[in-house]
């Protein structure tokens, strides 16, 4: 989360809703779709559950939905300290037994947990990397971390 803060911190103002093509997102809907993600992940651990089979449309949706709901930088980043912080809560709840499960998908395959507990920093540091591609494209050349 502090890596991604950090890199989204060198988009100017002027930036955030710059995209290279207009099928592109912006700086603000990809820390938005992060932030908004790392609730949805600390849910999934808490509750030990994937989204299932036929619902994963209908959820998508409102995650999506949720996404294009934040338009500014603050509110992004209070969504996704809010987010990582319950990450971290639902980390610490689990039990040997449920950090050895398997989460059904309902579309025939199964996740580990422990794959699901790397993967909001593995979506984090993934979305990072986009917003460091998004800068090349109006000539920040700098590496920020």
């Amino acid at each position: 989360m502090e890596q991604f803060l950090k890199t989204l911190s060198f988009v100017p103002d002027d930036k955030l809703n710059w995209r290279p093509s207009l099928t592109a997102k912006s700086a603000i809907q990809i820390a938005a779709h992060t932030a908004i993600y790392a609730g949805v992940f600390a849910k999934m651990i808490r509750d030990g559950k994937l989204p299932f089979g036929d619902e994963i449309p209908e959820f998508v949706a409102r995650i999506n939905a949720a996404a294009e709901a934040v338009t500014s930088r603050t509110e992004m980043e209070s969504l996704f300290r809010k987010g990582t912080d319950e990450v971290l809560a639902a980390l610490d709840t689990l039990t040997p037994e449920a950090i050895g499960m398997s989460l059904d998908s309902g579309l025939g395959w199964s996740m580990p947990m422990t794959f699901l507990m790397t993967l909001p920093g593995i979506h984090a540091f993934s979305h990072a990397a986009q917003i460091d591609y998004l800068q090349t494209c109006w000539g920040d050349q700098d590496v920020h971390f």
